[in-house]
């Protein structure tokens, strides 16, 4: 399926030198704590909570982000927490390349693989790890704690196993993100 070019008004958007571009109306807290591995976009009024952080010393990163990742609207990012021996604590959250979080979705997982596509309106639990090569249709709500499989599509709530991918899918998904931002453009 062919995408159809998506035209943005430059002055709403700034490219990194990583050729991230990000909504200047996205709430993004916490800058020196995100890491954007590259070509990824952050749609209008997304939302990145990287001031959610452990106390303390400790790792700094507190989202990353891997290249080709496509965050759609009033999508957000946050990481999981809980408490621990009375002490309570955020902890950090990975995203691989060419993952795409649908619009309207919540992901408080701590661990997303690569070639990963999550609908809308989706709720991504504390602390799930969904492993490469994965899809979550639109509106399914993934218990926390709960760990995917690779290839699997996640359909309801809560999420149940409702498919299998083909192999394929890596190569995919890889071109559908390539292709998003590529077509991703600004206006004249």
């Amino acid at each position: 399926m062919e995408l159809p070019i998506t035209r943005y008004d430059k002055a709403e958007y700034i490219e990194t030198d990583t050729g991230n571009k990000v909504s200047r109306k996205s709430v993004i807290c916490g800058t020196q704590n995100i890491v954007l591995g590259g070509k990824s976009i952050l749609q209008t009024d997304c939302v990145v909570r990287g001031d959610l952080r452990r106390a303390g010393s400790g790792p700094s990163v507190v989202v990353a982000i891997g290249r080709y990742c496509i965050l759609a609207a009033r999508s957000v990012l946050r990481p999981p927490y809980k408490t621990f021996k009375g002490q309570f604590n955020y902890y950090p959250m990975k995203i691989g390349d060419h993952v795409y979080v649908g619009e309207d979705s919540i992901v408080e997982a701590a661990s997303i693989g690569s070639h990963v596509q999550i609908g809308r309106n989706c709720v991504i639990g504390r602390f799930a790890i969904i492993k490469d090569c994965v899809k979550i249709e639109d509106g399914t709500v993934v218990p926390p704690h709960s760990v995917v499989a690779s290839f699997a599509i996640l359909r309801g709530s809560p999420a149940e196993v409702v498919g299998e991918l083909p192999e394929c899918i890596q190569e995919v998904y890889e071109q559908e993100t390539k292709e998003f931002y590529s077509k991703f453009v600004a206006r004249r």
